[in-house]
């Protein structure tokens, strides 16, 4: 039961009776204006949800070809395939399901009866009058509709509602290519789908080579941490044998050097390392950069030099015995030593050539 408002009410009492004289087409065009109207308000209040703003005069007024642009429909089907393609092209919500949603508000109001439909007109007439373009089709249509719809018989109406629901509204007959379009969509989502597993499959096939590297990258580090290491560890070794051998070097590099005097009172630079080597106790030269095998090499032939020197002639033992008599006499003797004053005598000088195994005797060992 549709029940009026007292406001509805005040808007009834303000229009007067009239009566309209309509022939048969005429009558036909007002009822497909009805349902034109109709459908352009279950739009409004579907997209809307009954809140009315100042988009809702504009709605209405642009959906309705009735309203918008004076025209007169010769079929129910002509009405609908207008509706949609309003629908589908001038408001800021545009579905083919808005079309069908409103076709079925539509036919629910026409079953409903006509005091339902006078509500809907009356509404219509309340938001016309609210806006300033809009209020001149108050006058046109909204008031003339509003009188009519209170003398219409039921039946007529009962008709209508059933000659609408035998009407089909398919995509097809909009017009639009719109079953075409929606395929190239599909398409078109079809081909981003296939993009988008694409792009995840490459960035992670992107993420692997990238693990793949940085794990490379890390043993590669590793790697080259561990040989610097054993490097260093190599380094520190050698540089210790390096700090025992130069020491012993030093020393040996004084010993070959420094002049000594053996058991005669002679300068010499070989006999008494030779000697010393002989005993075992003669010290190797060695040099931080001579390799190992020329160390051996020398050592060697030091130690076949010693046994050489070892086996000393008789001259050089009577003088020994004639340094030993010279000890118990001391007389100051001079780096050179010289026996008569003719200048034959026997010494010995450091060579400048640096070979250690120089050595130089008298050359008059006879007289001696």
């Amino acid at each position: 039961i549709v029940v009026f408002s007292e406001e509805e009410r005040e808007q009834m009492r303000k229009f007067t009776n009239k009566s309209y004289l309509l022939d048969k087409r005429s009558r036909h065009h007002v009822y497909l204006g009805l349902i034109d109207i109709l459908l352009a308000y279950c739009y409004e209040i579907c997209v809307n949800e009954g809140d009315k703003n100042v988009e809702s005069s504009w709605n209405i007024r642009k959906l309705s070809a009735t309203l918008c642009w004076l025209e007169s429909f010769s079929s129910i089907h002509d009405v609908l395939v207008s509706f949609g393609r309003r629908v589908l092209c001038y408001p800021l919500y545009r579905h083919f399901e808005l079309v069908t949603r409103a076709f079925n508000d539509t036919v629910m109001i026409l079953q409903l009866g006509k005091a339902a439909v006078l509500k809907c007109l009356l509404d219509i007439h309340k938001i016309f009058m609210e806006s300033d373009p809009a209020y001149i089709l108050n006058d046109l249509f909204i008031t003339d509709y509003c009188i009519w719809i209170q003398k219409v018989k039921s039946k007529k109406l009962a008709a209508l509602c059933e000659s609408l629901q035998k009407t089909r509204l398919s995509k097809s007959h909009m017009g639009l290519e719109l079953e075409e379009l929606e395929a190239a969509a599909v398409l078109v989502q079809e081909e981003e789908k296939a993009l988008k597993a694409a792009g995840t499959v490459s960035k992670q096939q992107l993420l692997c080579s990238e693990s793949e590297t940085s794990d490379s990258e890390e043993s590669s580090s590793t790697s080259s941490s561990e040989t610097e290491g054993s490097d260093s560890d190599e380094q520190e070794s050698s540089t210790r044998e390096d700090g025992e051998i130069n020491p012993f070097q030093d020393m040996l590099q004084e010993e070959r050097t420094a002049p000594l005097i053996d058991c005669n009172g002679l300068r010499q630079g070989t006999n008494t390392s030779a000697m010393e080597v002989s005993d075992g106790k003669s010290k190797v030269s060695l040099q931080s950069t001579t390799p190992a095998g020329k160390l051996v090499e020398e050592l060697e032939m030091q130690i076949h030099s010693a046994l050489r020197l070892s086996e000393q002639p008789e001259g050089l033992a009577t003088a020994g015995c004639i340094s030993q008599e010279q000890e118990e006499n001391p007389v100051p003797q001079p780096d050179r030593f010289s026996e008569d004053a003719a200048g034959k005598g026997n010494f010995l000088e450091v060579s400048p050539k640096p070979n250690p195994l120089l050595f130089l005797c008298s050359t008059n060992e006879d007289e001696d």
